[in-house]
């Protein structure tokens, strides 16, 4: 009895620890939470009151410019006349937004590229049938493309609107690749989805389309995909589903981790939760008769920003009504283009990505038993983010790496390669439409295609340096290896703060399952696909166009004195009393909207967490109880095992691409694009690399990248096993003199070319070896490249560098 009472009690211990802990950890988050709040209430309310003093600032640092009451006759009197031509003005542009809405519907509404496109391939005639089609850019007046060059294929997001943001004008990725000589295609979609179409449908049908333009451009290496926003993910399944018809892939502000984020930055990752999960979703689509508007996807983009939504782009418009109409309009014509999902495409999508976040995790079926696996994407991946995007924040389009990938060991045993760029300030739809950011980073990523398949597996930073020369500025990229446990410094409490979403996935579950079983019958047989039409045409994002349209018969006057506005437009005095009263206003008004945007994103944080921490918290403690899986060792992994195999067997291109390894692993983890154009102009060639398929070339780098990171010392010592003959021997030597000299090398490569000449010298190399023993540091300082040779070497330029150094002082 004593023996049992023994054996029982460390567990009622151990259990009432755990839930202490628990209590500790919910005590300190709610206090945390409250905190938070506080803090971002108080910071709301500074912002406010900056924004106010510095809209004030005119009023009170330069006085009214009045002598007279005449003067403030006049100053009032050109004011109200330019304030109603700009109105009748400002009516009538929005009057041509809703003519181009209602035009834009009656065509079908196209895609909105900025250019002309062919027809290739229609998905709705596939076995599966989907919405989607294939079409190939036709290159613009002036601008050759070589069939011969890599095709580049741009999918855009399907999240509301309708396709062409990619190539929305001619500074745009469409019109980078294309003046780089690039064939291009785009992936459309059509308004409406295809009956009982699915996700995995549609990546079935993007495959396919990969497959035809691959038979498009049989000599060419496999097509370049580019996915935008949804895009990205979409890019990303094609990459999981069949990873032998993708090229490199570029995702530009693409969420695929949904969980991540920061408190006061990324308001929409807690939308899944105060909205209970993904039963709303499933409401809207059966009161869609069995489709979901895209208009609810662009109300939600809208509802982060109020103060642009309702007041600052209309502002912008009337302050600016002699410039700014052309641009307001065609962005609008995108804007508001609004397209439908089926039921089960928003289901997946809410489901798996928004509430789930399962994508990361390997449990998003695209089949029943068949999940997505990112690790099958084997090719090089590009990520673009950005700090200033509210929408995909850098957490999101970055963390999926981190948790498919526990280390940077992992990632690179299954050879991928992943290249991260950031940009400091762009929104989230100026990644897509900026022409400043096409200019400069798309055409770098578009430059920087044509190399990256010959980087060994890693991480990489991208960034793009600006230079000038002669008044002309040119760009470089700087690469700088990188590791996974680095992306921890893009989420504060180190991702703690996703505890909460575990719970928000549970109650969505419980939540879909008793509206699936008790509402969904009902709607389903209640709801008209007539009704269904005519809610949608009543959505506040469509009726505010057709309403305010040719369509409304009291509008019909406003044409003709638009048009005698433009004929008598009065310029008002824009340094005037009335002019600084209205700018003033205009800011306080804003600042007014963003006050209340940040009031609101902290009570819907804190009532988030309120809600759903404990939950989360009391989850966390009980998965403490499981034994944690054990993390791989790297180097027993099937390709890293089988590389260190095969250390003292392989043909000259073996030897020459793991020598040139060597040399990057002792340099500062840094390259630059500049310099990777410069060494293949000056050894490419001679290599090999060029002339394999690309999966060959891919194969061979990370074989000898394992063997470098794993074994250095034996891979230097057994380059001669390699390079077998005299021939292939003198022909790396060249190679090294050709390079030395003419590309930047630190110490440490210096002293490992000479020690890589010394191996390969005519003699007797083995003798060499073992009577200088050998040891190599790379750039991770483990260990330094030294023999007797190298010594005397060192010693001998050091008396070179003093003499010279006492010659000329």
């Amino acid at each position: 009895m004593q023996t049992a009472t023994q054996r029982v009690e460390p567990k009622v211990e151990r259990s009432e620890d755990r839930v202490q802990s628990g209590l500790e950890q919910l005590a300190q988050a709610q206090t945390k939470v409250t905190e938070v709040y506080q803090e971002r209430y108080a910071q709301a309310a500074q912002r406010y009151l900056d924004a106010v003093r510095a809209a004030s600032e005119p009023l009170r640092d330069e006085p009214f410019r009045v002598t007279s009451p005449l003067d403030v006759l006049r100053d009032v009197s050109s004011y109200w006349v330019d304030f109603t031509q700009r109105s009748i003005l400002f009516w009538d542009t929005l009057r041509q937004r809703g003519n181009n809405w209602v035009e834009h519907e009656k065509a079908g509404k196209p895609p909105l590229l900025d250019f002309d496109w062919q027809m290739v391939a229609d998905a709705r005639t596939f076995e599966r049938p989907v919405n989607y089609a294939l079409v190939r850019i036709v290159p613009p007046e002036g601008i050759q493309t070589d069939p011969e060059l890599r095709p580049f294929v741009i999918i855009d997001p399907r999240a509301g609107h309708g396709p062409g943001i990619g190539g929305f004008k001619q500074d745009s990725q469409v019109g980078v690749a294309l003046k780089a000589g690039h064939p291009v295609y785009c992936v459309i979609f059509f308004p409406e989805p295809m009956p009982e179409q699915t996700l995995a449908d549609v990546s079935r049908a993007e495959a396919e389309f990969l497959r035809i333009v691959g038979g498009r451009h049989p000599k060419t290496r496999k097509p370049v995909l580019f996915g935008n926003c949804q895009g990205g993910w979409a890019s990303m399944l094609v990459g999981a589903m069949e990873p032998d018809l993708v090229g490199p892939i570029v995702i530009n502000g693409a969420p695929m981790s949904y969980w991540a984020g920061n408190d006061g930055e990324n308001p929409m990752r807690y939308a899944g939760g105060m909205l209970g999960g993904a039963w709303p979703a499933l409401l809207a689509s059966d009161l869609g008769a069995g489709t979901f508007d895209g208009a609810y996807l662009v109300e939600n983009f809208e509802y982060l920003n109020p103060a642009n939504t309702y007041f600052d782009k209309y502002y912008t418009l009337f302050s600016k009504i002699d410039t700014e109409p052309e641009r307001f309009l065609e962005f609008e014509r995108w804007w508001g283009g609004f397209f439908l999902m089926n039921r089960q495409e928003i289901r997946w999508i809410v489901e798996n990505l928004f509430v789930g976040n399962n994508l990361a995790d390997g449990d998003a079926e695209w089949s029943e038993g068949r999940a997505f696996d990112l690790r099958a994407v084997k090719s090089p991946i590009i990520l673009f983010a950005s700090l200033g995007d509210n929408i995909t924040p850098p957490q999101q389009a970055f963390n999926w790496v981190a948790d498919l990938y526990p280390t940077t060991e992992a990632l690179k045993a299954n050879g991928q390669v992943i290249v991260g760029l950031m940009h400091e300030s762009v929104g989230h739809l100026g990644i897509f439409v900026s022409g400043s950011v096409a200019k400069r980073e798309y055409t770098q990523i578009t430059d920087l295609i044509g190399y990256i398949e010959h980087l060994p597996p890693g991480l990489y930073g991208m960034q793009v340096e600006e230079q000038s020369d002669n008044g002309s500025v040119r760009y470089d990229v700087l690469l700088t290896e990188r590791r996974v446990e680095d992306l921890q410094v893009l989420q504060r409490y180190s991702r703690k703060d996703e505890m909460p979403f575990q719970a928000v996935e549970k109650t969505s579950e419980a939540l879909v399952s008793a509206y699936e079983t008790f509402v969904h019958p009902a709607m389903t047989a209640t709801v008209t696909p007539t009704g269904a039409a005519m809610r949608r045409a009543m959505h506040p994002q469509r009726a505010q166009r057709w309403a305010v349209s040719d369509l409304n018969p009291f509008l019909w006057p406003l044409k003709g004195m638009a048009d005698m506005a433009r004929a008598n437009r009065v310029s008002r005095n824009s340094d005037g009393p009335m002019t600084m009263m209205e700018q003033w206003t205009a800011a306080v008004t804003s600042a007014s909207w963003d006050l209340y945007r940040d009031l609101r994103d902290a009570t819907v944080e804190n009532t988030f967490f309120r809600t759903y921490g404990p939950a989360g918290i009391g989850m966390a403690v009980e998965e403490k109880e499981a034994v944690p899986e054990e993390l791989n060792d790297v180097r027993n992994a099937p390709p890293v095992k089988d590389a260190l195999t095969h250390i003292e067997e392989g043909d000259a291109t073996r030897g020459m691409v793991r020598a040139a390894l060597l040399l990057m692993k002792a340099g500062t983890g840094r390259r630059r694009l500049s310099t990777m154009k410069r060494a293949r102009e000056l050894v490419g060639k001679e290599i090999g690399l060029l002339d394999m398929p690309a999966e060959v070339a891919q194969a061979i780098i990370r074989e000898q990248s394992y063997i470098v990171d794993f074994e250095p010392v034996k891979a230097l010592t057994a380059l001669p096993k390699l390079l077998r003959t005299s021939a292939d021997r003198r022909r790396l030597l060249d190679l090294l003199d050709r390079v030395e000299g003419r590309i930047e090398a630190n110490e440490k490569q210096v002293t490992l070319m000479s020690e890589i000449r010394r191996l390969l010298s005519d003699g007797d190399t083995s003798r060499k070896t073992e009577a200088e023993p050998i040891t190599v540091t790379l750039a991770d300082g483990k260990a330094e490249v030294r023999s007797e040779a190298m010594v005397r070497q060192r010693s001998a330029r050091h008396a070179r560098d003093t003499r010279r150094t006492r010659a000329n002082p």
